[in-house]
């Protein structure tokens, strides 16, 4: 009926039933709709793996269209909505694991479990006085063979030793209990084995077509598609997280060697910098230097070489100018100043004659 109704909604429609006035507010499923099965979607559904078996969780509440699912895997968001709905399988999946493993752990106890043998039953009067008998007759053989092993009479000796063997077996017959009923049972459950896989119990040692036919079955089959999928899961997540972890440790080394480039760089300048300040500071010493080592008189006849340059622009236009007290004045006074720095420059050098005449 299922397939038929499938069929009928692939061919005409969902909405095949409905009336004029119900089409109209009617809206076709999509799959991002939450009406649709995820899981359905992205894997599988549990609730088809344990159809008819002991594990069953009946019919699922949400659709499951092929057209739907066609329609997801060819979707631009398929990529994006993948791992969405895997996490939400993993989830229920790994809810369906926790009862199996807590069922597998309560059957694996029950296998385990020894049932404690009942205490034996005090032995009757009779047998008491039997077993009495009996010791009484294997003390007096053991005694005779004793005696007839000194004597070197090994025949009779052995034949006696026979005697005490037989009393023995009686003996043991007289003590030994009869197994109960519970010991029986737990011998049997003995024999019994568990499925790590779905939780089922086995026949130990059982045929081989049975054994066949239970992991063929679709309870062995389901969980351990369970299992493989959360194991899976979990690879990949652990992968990515990874992955994920190499990109950041790259991205801090990359960030560290960039800083490590940028100080590089920024002593460097520093460096050039500091070279270029003290190369500056050594030419104005060497400058230095040489003006007060030359003396004044290259110095003077610089700035007369500037001021006749100059000032020859300023004579040529300003003739009548040249000629005033003031301007006669100051020239005067700038040839007592360059006299005087020429007496004193001749000096400096008459004293360092004097002082190297000296040291030699």
């Amino acid at each position: 009926m299922d397939a038929q109704r499938a069929l009928l909604d692939e061919l005409m429609g969902t909405a095949r039933n409905l009336t004029e006035d119900e089409k109209k507010g009617h809206r076709e499923l999509r799959w991002d709709d939450k009406e649709v099965c995820a899981f359905y979607m992205v894997r599988f559904c549990p609730h088809d793996l344990f159809v008819n078996t002991r594990s069953d969780l009946g019919p699922c509440p949400r659709v499951h269209d092929q057209k739907l699912k066609e329609s997801f895997e060819k979707s631009s968001r398929h990529d994006a909505y993948v791992p969405k709905f895997e996490a939400e399988l993993a989830k229920f999946c790994e809810k369906l694991v926790m009862d199996l493993d807590r069922r597998v752990r309560r059957g694996r106890e029950r296998l385990a479990q020894e049932v404690e043998p009942a205490p034996p039953a005090p032995l009757s009067a009779e047998k008491s006085e039997q077993l009495s008998v009996l010791e009484e007759k294997i003390k007096n053989l053991l005694e005779q063979v004793e005696s007839l092993g000194e004597a070197g009479k090994v025949d009779e000796a052995e034949a006696l030793m026979r005697k005490v063997e037989a009393l023995n077996a009686e003996m043991t017959v007289l003590t030994q209990q009869p197994q109960n009923d519970k010991v029986l049972m737990l011998a049997q459950e003995k024999k019994m084995a568990l499925c790590e896989v779905c939780g089922s119990f086995l026949v130990a040692n059982d045929a081989a077509e049975r054994t066949q036919s239970h992991v063929t079955g679709k309870q062995h089959i389901g969980y351990g598609m369970v299992r493989d999928f959360i194991a899976e899961f979990k690879e990949a997540k652990e992968k990515a997280r990874e992955e994920e972890r190499l990109v950041r440790e790259k991205e801090v080394e990359e960030r560290r060697k960039q800083r490590e480039k940028e100080n590089e760089s920024r002593r460097s300048r520093s460096d050039s910098g500091d070279r270029d300040k003290y190369r500056d500071q050594d030419k104005d010493s060497d400058r230095y230097r040489e003006r007060n080592g030359r003396g004044s008189r290259d110095g003077e006849r610089e700035w007369r070489y500037k001021s006749v340059r100059d000032g020859g622009r300023e004579r040529h236009y300003n003739r009548s100018r040249s000629r005033s007290p003031d301007v006669l004045a100051l020239k005067a006074n700038e040839l007592c100043w360059d006299y005087t720095n020429s007496l004193s420059s001749k000096l400096l050098e008459r004293k360092k004659v004097e002082s190297n005449c000296r040291e030699r």
